[in-house]
């Protein structure tokens, strides 16, 4: 059973999810040159569920996420994790903190990191753009094997990748399909 937010995300219309993922890069974007409208976004998560986007401004903004995506792996580096190392490290196992406000700062940065990893990853994918689709691997592949379920962020990783590949959610071996699709072995 899923997390009720992740349950939510599962049962969005695609439209509807990259929508809600480019209003969430809104600011990250407009800081790299990319507006949008909230009238271009819906237009533009329509076109993608149906298919048919051809916005010129698709270039622009996988261009801006990847630089995002990039920035947040830097900021893991720092602490020489990579984001598959970092959603397996515990915040008490993270260095350089001392107080609760450094604890909390560090938290903040390195959730925010890994947010804008996966959620910019799959948002990227949805538009076409495959550099990111290991990242988006690990994040559905951490949660299994830990959680045994997919949080909020795996669900969108999830949803990216059947949607792009077209592989049905609901086949047993749906993961193992979607490496295939990709051409990414174990």
């Amino acid at each position: 059973m899923l997390p009720d937010r992740a349950s939510n995300v599962e049962m969005w219309d695609f439209d509807k999810l990259v929508t809600i993922l480019l209003r969430q890069f809104k600011r990250l974007l407009a800081e790299r040159g990319v507006d949008l409208t909230d009238a271009e976004m819906q237009q533009i998560g329509v076109e993608t569920a149906n298919h048919t986007s051809e916005d010129e401004k698709i270039p622009a903004i996988c261009a801006a996420l990847a630089d995002v995506v990039a920035e947040s792996e830097a900021v893991l580096k720092q602490w020489n994790l990579t984001f598959a190392q970092s959603l397996a490290t515990d915040m008490n196992a993270m260095p350089g903190w001392t107080t609760t406000a450094d604890f909390l700062e560090i938290a903040n940065d390195k959730v925010n990191a890994e947010v804008r990893i996966s959620a910019g990853s799959a948002l990227m994918l949805a538009l076409g753009d495959t550099r990111s689709v290991p990242l988006l691997l690990q994040a559905i592949e951490y949660d299994l094997k830990v959680f045994r379920q997919l949080d909020v962020d795996a669900v969108i990783a999830r949803r990216a990748l059947l949607f792009v590949s077209g592989v049905e959610g609901d086949a047993l071996d749906w993961l193992a399909q979607v490496k295939a699709y990709f051409l990414i072995s174990d």
